[in-house]
C-alpha cells in the first residue's frame, strides 16, 4: 500500500519539497533519481543527430539533498547566532556552477573498440547560506573548502567533447531551463519537522575560458577577439597591456548573435565580425566574469615584467637611476 506522507519521510533519501510558485515546465514529482540525460531533448537538432550518453540528476533534487545532508550544520548555524532552530526563513543559497572536460576517457585496455571517448562534467558547489531575520542578516553556513571535490556535487555527466557546441546545448539546455525557473521561485522544505523557505542565487564561475567561450558564444581562442571579458583584439591587447576593464556580459553576447545571424545592416563577413566582438555561435550559460582570461594574463605578464627589471637594476639600492642606468639593465 501506499506509505502516507509522514511515514515516507523517514525513509532515507526521501524529502518531499515543492516550489512557490511551482517551476515551469519542471514535473512536481520530488521522488526522482539518476535521468537520461536526452530525455526531453529533440534526438535531431538541426539535422545533427545527437549521439551520445548522458546521465543527469534534476537540479532541484539535486540541490534538496544537498541542502538535507547539511541540515546538522544549518541547525547548527542557527544556534551558534543564537537564531531560533525553528526560523523558516527565508534562506538564501549561493550555489557555484562548474562545466569542464574531463579529457579522454577511454577504455585503454579493455576488448572494447579504440574509440576516443571525451567526457564532460557539470557540477555545482554550495558556497553559502544566508537567513533574514528581524535584526538583519547572519550567514549560518559557509563553505570552508570551495574548490575541494568533497563538496563538489556532480549534476550531469556526459560522453562528449566540450567543443561540440551542439551536444553540449542540447544536453545542458533543459538543466539551465531548470535553473532559469528556480531563479524565480522559493523552495519550501521540511528540516527538523518545520517547512523552511529557500532561495537561490547561481553563479557560473567554475569555467575555464575554452569553455566560457563555448557557451557564450564566442570564438575559440585563437581568435582575434583574445578577451572573454572585453572587446579588445590582439593587437590593442598587446599595444595596450595595463588598462583592463569587464565589458562584456551575456545579454550583451545574446544581442549580438542575433545581428551575427540576422545581419541587418547588410555587411560583408569581416565588418559583421567586426560589429559583434567575435560573437558567432548562440550564447545559452551566464558565466561570472572572473579574472582567469588570456588578456589578464598578459598585463599581470607586463607588470611582472617590470618589476623583474627594477630587481635587475637593484632599484631598490637606488630609487632614482639614470636615463643610461635604466636603458642598460632593460635591454
Amino acid at each position: 500500500h501506499a506509505l502516507r506522507t509522514a511515514e515516507k519521510a523517514l525513509l532515507p533519501g526521501y524529502h518531499p519539497f515543492e516550489w512557490e510558485p511551482p517551476l515551469k515546465n519542471v514535473s512536481s514529482n520530488t521522488d526522482v533519481g539518476i535521468i537520461d540525460g536526452l530525455s526531453g531533448i529533440q534526438q535531431c537538432v538541426d539535422d545533427y543527430p545527437v549521439d551520445t550518453i548522458s546521465k543527469r540528476f534534476r537540479y532541484d533534487v539535486a540541490l534538496v539533498a544537498t541542502l538535507m545532508d547539511l541540515e546538522e550544520e544549518i541547525l547548527e548555524g542557527l544556534k551558534t547566532h543564537d537564531l531560533d532552530d525553528y526560523l523558516k526563513g527565508p534562506f538564501t543559497v549561493v550555489i557555484k556552477e562548474s562545466c569542464d572536460g574531463m579529457g579522454d576517457v577511454s577504455e585503454k585496455h579493455g576488448s572494447g573498440p579504440a574509440v576516443p571517448e571525451k567526457a564532460v562534467r557539470f557540477s555545482f558547489t554550495l558556497m553559502s547560506i544566508t537567513v533574514t531575520h528581524e535584526h538583519g542578516s547572519a550567514r549560518i553556513f559557509e563553505e570552508s573548502k570551495p574548490n575541494s571535490e568533497l563538496c563538489c556535487k556532480p549534476l550531469c555527466l556526459m560522453l562528449a567533447d566540450e567543443s561540440d557546441h551542439e551536444t553540449l546545448t542540447a544536453i545542458l539546455s533543459p538543466l539551465i531551463a531548470e535553473r532559469e525557473a528556480m531563479k524565480n521561485s522559493a523552495l519550501i522544505l521540511y528540516m527538523a519537522g518545520i517547512p523552511r523557505f529557500f532561495k537561490f542565487i547561481f553563479r557560473g564561475t567554475g569555467y575555464d575560458e575554452k569553455l566560457v567561450r563555448e557557451v557564450e558564444g564566442l570564438e575559440a581562442s585563437g581568435s582575434t577577439y583574445i578577451c572573454t571579458l572585453c572587446d579588445a583584439t590582439r593587437l590593442e591587447a598587446s599595444q595596450n597591456l595595463i588598462l583592463h576593464s569587464v565589458t562584456r556580459n551575456h545579454a550583451e553576447n545574446l544581442e549580438r548573435y542575433e545581428v551575427w545571424r540576422s545581419n541587418p545592416y547588410h555587411e560583408a563577413v569581416d565588418e559583421l565580425r567586426h560589429r559583434v566582438k567575435g560573437v558567432s555561435a548562440k550564447p545559452f550559460i551566464e558565466t561570472v566574469p572572473s579574472i582567469d582570461a588570456l588578456h589578464c594574463d598578459i598585463g599581470n605578464a607586463a607588470e611582472f615584467y617590470k618589476i623583474f627589471q627594477f630587481e635587475i637594476g637593484e632599484v631598490y639600492k637606488n630609487p632614482s637611476p639614470t636615463k643610461e642606468e635604466r636603458k642598460r639593465w632593460q635591454s
